[in-house]
């Protein structure tokens, strides 16, 4: 069997294909836009995304199935019968809902946690629907009409391709309009949000089918972090995956039960059909690749070659602290008034300590979500991670030190394809069995942590009163 294993994410959509045994092939990449109409605003623009995805699809040739990873929390609305955007996609690092949030009640906040088990912040779907119906004409009167239908980007995909208005169980678990008990949309978060619930999409396991591109079967849909971690192979509760994209997110299966509460989020990982739904902790930094690229565009590196070694002792061992806060704090402490901030220069700091600062930043911070991933489900002794700084040595080492805990670096990189392909059934273990290992080596102790920690505290609820330039 050969899959098309699409990976629709934040800067760009690619897709792999996949056969029996694990061999694999990228049959084509394309990047889009990122639009950023007002400070704080991410988007996309939905028929751009949608032409990419019809673009790698047909690069891939002829296969037996296809698969769809998603961005997970990026939303929009549409027409349900003539299948035009009404807006456009408003990405997951958008924080325009931030003010309405914050002023709902605290008996909000804990309601949301005990029922979808996520926190009322503007990175997940329900405040960005919501937005969308109160701020877009076309989007209020469609709804008038019968017409509208609102989703995160799979279901739009979906729609368009198939004309199958669906997504999956993981997908769903990262709107904040879900109950994770019944596996079903909550009315009380829909009112609570202001969400129409007859809006949104029909919600089925990740491979019970999505309908048919030109006679091949969408096998599979599901969020790429949750492919991911299905393709680094963690199965069982404490197998722990970190992927390094525009952000970091880190992955643990917690088992069949709903994981407790704790500064970590509770998620659905997937749920086969006719089977239990499989529990995972979600963790993540807003800012990993992006704050690498934000980096390279204030001239502190050329190539990223440059990050992969550096010499001498760690900008972090040297006082020279970097948070990676561009877009806010994201677990545990879910602070959108969070500023990034670069601490300890003098007269001798150049370049690259502050490139160096960056990569070990965006670790400490990464760390900090291991550690706290471990006080839920008890973490095996390696973490296997994939992405963009996943390939500079100097980074997988440093967060090695960092977590004190041993780095695996598949030498595949490509595990959110994987996982698609092998939730399709496809046997990919060949494809991920050689990896780079990084052991812990003591160089980063309590006073490094100690010293972060404080650095972190220095950025908290900045722009509370000093709004960010709309530069």
């Amino acid at each position: 069997m050969r899959v098309a294993a699409i990976d629709q994410g934040t800067t760009s959509t690619r897709c792999l294909v996949v056969e029996d045994g694990g061999a694999w092939h990228v049959a084509a990449s394309v990047r889009h836009g990122q639009h950023h109409p007002s400070p704080g605003w991410v988007e996309h623009d939905a028929e751009e995304l949608l032409a990419n995805v019809k673009a790698v699809l047909q690069a891939a040739g002829r296969v037996d199935g296809i698969a769809i990873a998603n961005q997970g929390e990026s939303c929009l609305a549409w027409d349900g019968e003539t299948g035009k955007p009404l807006s456009p996609v408003i990405v997951w690092q958008d924080a325009r809902t931030g003010d309405a949030l914050a002023a709902l009640d605290r008996s909000a906040v804990q309601r949301s946690k005990e029922v979808s088990g996520l926190p009322l912040d503007p990175y997940f779907s329900a405040s960005k629907l919501a937005w969308l119906l109160k701020n877009i004409p076309s989007v209020a009167e469609a709804h008038g009409r019968g017409r509208l239908r609102l989703g995160t980007t799979d279901a739009f995909f979906l729609d368009r391709l198939t004309g199958t208005f669906a997504t999956d169980l993981a997908t769903a678990s990262r709107t904040g309009l879900l109950d994770l008990s019944t596996g079903g949309w909550s009315k009380e978060m829909c009112a609570l949000h202001g969400v129409p619930m007859e809006c949104l999409p029909q919600i089925r396991p990740v491979d019970a089918g999505f309908g048919a591109v030109d006679g091949v079967p969408v096998k599979v849909s599901i969020v790429d972090q949750q492919a991911a971690l299905h393709g680094h192979g963690c199965r069982k509760a404490g197998d722990c995956k970190i992927t390094f994209g525009t952000g970091a997110f880190l992955l643990a299966v917690s088992g069949s039960d709903r994981p407790p509460a704790s500064d970590l989020l509770p998620t659905v990982a997937w749920q086969r059909e006719g089977e239990r739904p499989v529990f995972a902790i979600e963790g993540g930094v807003y800012d990993a690749g992006s704050a690498v690229e934000w980096a390279g565009r204030l001239g502190l590196f050329t190539d990223p070659t440059e990050l992969s070694a550096f010499e001498g002792p760690s900008a972090l061992s040297r006082g020279i602290v970097f948070v990676p806060a561009l877009s806010g704090l994201a677990a545990p402490y879910w602070d959108r008034q969070a500023a990034p901030l670069f601490i300890g220069m003098d007269h001798a700091t150049d370049k690259r300590d502050l490139a160096r600062a960056v990569l070990e930043g965006i670790a400490m911070m990464t760390a900090s979500l291991v550690e706290a991933a471990s006080s839920v489900t008890p973490l095996g002794a390696s973490i296997s991670i994939d992405g963009g700084l996943s390939q500079s040595d100097y980074f997988a080492a440093f967060l090695a030190a960092a977590s004190n805990r041993t780095i695996r670096v598949p030498q595949m990189h490509e595990l959110t394809a994987l996982g698609l392909a092998e939730l399709c059934g496809i046997h990919v273990e060949a494809a991920r069995a050689a990896a780079t290992i990084f052991a812990p080596d003591g160089s980063v102790g309590a006073q490094e942590h100690a010293r972060y920690a404080e650095a972190v505290a220095r950025t908290r609820g900045w722009r509370q009163g000093h709004p960010a330039s709309s530069s």
